[in-house]
């Protein structure tokens, strides 16, 4: 069946077409003209912008669930609720946990996918920790935390590496230069997160092939003073160099808006993948009770002015954003434009997974497709080419 969207405004790689519509048709993008051409169904999309499906490379959670919490019925709880708000693309990401724990949750992460039990594009997963900071551990439950081992990871490569899409450690650690060209060598693209690495440390796992920061600023080290001197840290890092991709949890409050400003400034729009890191709080409102990690082991937290935080109010405890909130910020409070903003959504993160087929509306493409209005409001969803109820 071919499905027509007339009366958009197309967010198309080189412009924005208000003329044209787009023509799907078995999951795929068919056409994109102002010729008429045959159709069985018709949707109207009210002169809102038609986007690609936006595309989440870290998030633990939503509506209630944490991918961790085990079993199948979490994972696509947890995806099905970023679906309704637009991420037709989703690397559902761990915590560090037990080695148990994580060979369960990959196991059901397989199981969903092989058997493709949700309507969201799970691609695979972001593996963040265990292999991290101590002193810079933020959420991650600090019991688990632990430099990287061979005898260790490479089982878990060997097993699950076809599902396992990025990594996240710490380079500062004993052992993570060959654990980051272990990563390299089997298709893994390795990230920095939750480090107090020095600028040595970051040119030593570059030069073994990464080149992607986590979450920049956040459990993050920067400018300090050893003996009297000045020693940069991962964020001077990230902005010395030419290629270093950065994540950006752009909710507004990880990172207030002069911030994102400043970052912009810094690396352009080429260098940003706008990422929630969403707990399992995202979708719920202000006011509720939730739980940071696993079910049975997390840490309780209330969610309040958009943002997860302890129940004593002394630190934000986790993101419950969802990716049209992302491109909202970065469209009415950041200052960027439409087409720029979801491109940090849409095509940037897509070519980290290394797909030309996502986050772009072209022919030959996923009918991944967002429709949304002035104010980023999400009034319609297509996945795949199959239209989700919201």
């Amino acid at each position: 069946m071919v499905t027509k969207i007339k009366n958009g405004k197309l967010l198309l790689p080189e412009c924005i077409d208000e003329g044209a519509s787009l023509y799907f048709k078995e999951g795929k993008i068919t056409a994109i003209t102002k010729e008429e051409l045959p159709f069985d169904k018709e949707i109207d999309a009210g002169g809102q912008f038609v986007s690609p499906g936006f595309i989440d490379i870290h998030v633990h959670g939503g509506g209630g669930y944490d991918f961790m919490d085990g079993g199948t019925a979490a994972i696509i709880g947890a995806a099905d609720l970023h679906l309704k708000h637009g991420t037709t693309t989703i690397l559902p990401t761990s915590l560090a946990c037990s080695t148990e724990v994580l060979h369960e949750f990959l196991k059901d992460l397989q199981k969903v996918m092989d058997e493709k039990m949700s309507n969201a594009r799970i691609v695979g997963t972001h593996l963040e920790g265990p292999y991290f900071a101590l002193s810079q551990s933020g959420a991650q439950p600090p019991e688990y935390i632990k430099a990287p081992t061979p005898e260790e990871y490479e089982p878990i490569i060997e097993r699950y590496g076809h599902i396992i899409k990025r990594w996240s450690f710490a380079p500062e650690l004993s052992g993570s230069v060959a654990f980051c060209k272990h990563l390299v060598q089997n298709g893994i693209l390795p990230s920095i997160a939750h480090t107090n690495a020095l600028l040595e440390d970051v040119e030593a796992v570059y030069e073994a092939g990464c080149r992607m920061v986590t979450h920049l600023y956040s459990s993050m080290s920067t400018i300090t003073r050893r003996g009297g001197f000045r020693q940069l840290g991962v964020i001077e890092a990230t902005y010395l160099s030419d290629d270093i991709i950065a994540e950006v949890i752009a909710d507004g409050c990880h990172l207030p808006p002069p911030l994102l400003k400043l970052i912009i400034k810094q690396l352009g729009t080429e260098r940003i993948c706008l990422v929630t890191d969403a707990m399992r709080g995202a979708g719920m409102p202000d006011g509720v009770e939730s739980l940071i990690g696993r079910k049975g082991e997390g840490m309780s937290c209330v969610i309040e002015d958009g943002v997860a935080k302890l129940l004593d109010r002394s630190a934000f405890a986790g993101s419950v954003a969802t990716t049209d909130r992302l491109v909202r910020t970065m469209v009415l409070k950041v200052g960027l434009s439409v087409s720029e903003a979801v491109r940090l959504m849409t095509e940037n993160p897509a070519k980290v997974l290394g797909r030309d087929d996502l986050g772009v509306l072209k022919v030959g493409a996923c009918a991944d497709i967002v429709i949304f209005d002035d104010d980023i409001r999400v009034s319609a969803v297509i996945a795949d080419g199959k239209e989700i109820a919201i």
